[in-house]
């Protein structure tokens, strides 16, 4: 019993030095970074609403998750993220075998994003090519059809916001 309790205290003792950590907390960013500016993106796509969604959603992502105070004026900015939508492409992944319609799209879109601090010129993030990808459903029958594009760019923009904010705390 002894023994028993002896080897308990010891994995106790081992476990905080371990190396694991909780994920998610890490913020490496420099501590001079207290205002970010994030410009409208540039679009080199046809999907307008997307370009205007992301900055929008990145920003709400960053106010809900970090201290950081988001600014419009780039001027005004301890730092910058220039963004670019690079690339947007839609396309079935599954069809309907009798009717040989698509019920099912899937949207890719690649982004390039950079974020710099703005007295040093130094990049603090760079990713170019990011690839993000979102599935939606489209209806089969006609007269029901809905065209869900709209709502899976809005999705879209979440999902990448969330990453992208998650990747410029993380420093990956």
């Amino acid at each position: 019993m002894k023994r028993l309790a002896a080897f308990a205290i010891l994995l106790a003792a081992m476990g905080p030095g371990c190396g694991y950590h909780v994920g998610g907390h890490a913020d490496m960013m420099p501590n001079t970074i207290h205002t970010i500016a994030i410009p409208p993106f540039s679009n080199a796509t046809i999907r307008y609403k997307l370009a205007r969604l992301l900055p929008e959603d990145i920003t709400r992502e960053f106010l809900s998750r970090t201290h950081y105070v988001i600014v419009t004026d780039p001027s005004q900015a301890d730092a910058v993220l220039d963004g670019s939508l690079a690339n947007y492409s839609a396309f079935p992944t599954v069809s309907d075998p009798v009717s040989g319609r698509a019920t099912m799209d899937q949207v890719e879109v690649t982004l390039n994003l950079k974020l710099t601090d703005r007295r040093t010129g130094k990049v603090l993030f760079l990713r170019k090519g990011a690839e993000f990808w979102q599935r939606y459903e489209v209806a089969l029958d006609p007269n029901q059809y809905f065209d869900e594009s709209g709502t899976a760019m809005d999705r879209i923009s979440r999902s990448v916001a969330s990453s992208v904010v998650s990747a410029i705390l993380e420093g990956f």
